[in-house]
């Protein structure tokens, strides 16, 4: 596909993936606050919550790298979810 042609596609799909990305924030944002209160009274982190925000974290990633034109590979989506970029630390 031509860089030009691309670019038209790089418009739907920061439409369509960035109202994703943006909803699936305010999940985080609510995985942020449990983890915050979770963490205050039993002193260690939730590992489910914590490697489910590195999932948000690693497709947003891959996203901006998309809308930047870094690379041409399309973000979830448009593909499938990519794995975790980090591991949860102990």
């Amino acid at each position: 596909m031509s860089e030009r042609k691309e670019l038209f596609m790089k418009i739907l799909v920061t439409i369509v993936t960035g109202i994703i990305i943006g909803v699936w924030r305010l999940l985080i944002a609510a995985f942020f606050i449990f983890n915050f209160f979770y963490v205050l009274f039993t002193g260690k982190r939730h590992r489910e919550v914590a490697a489910m925000s590195e999932i948000w974290n690693t497709q947003l990633y891959y996203f901006i790298r998309y809308l930047i034109f870094v690379s041409n590979e399309r973000p979830f989506p448009f593909t499938k979810l990519k794995k975790s970029i980090s591991k949860f630390d102990k």
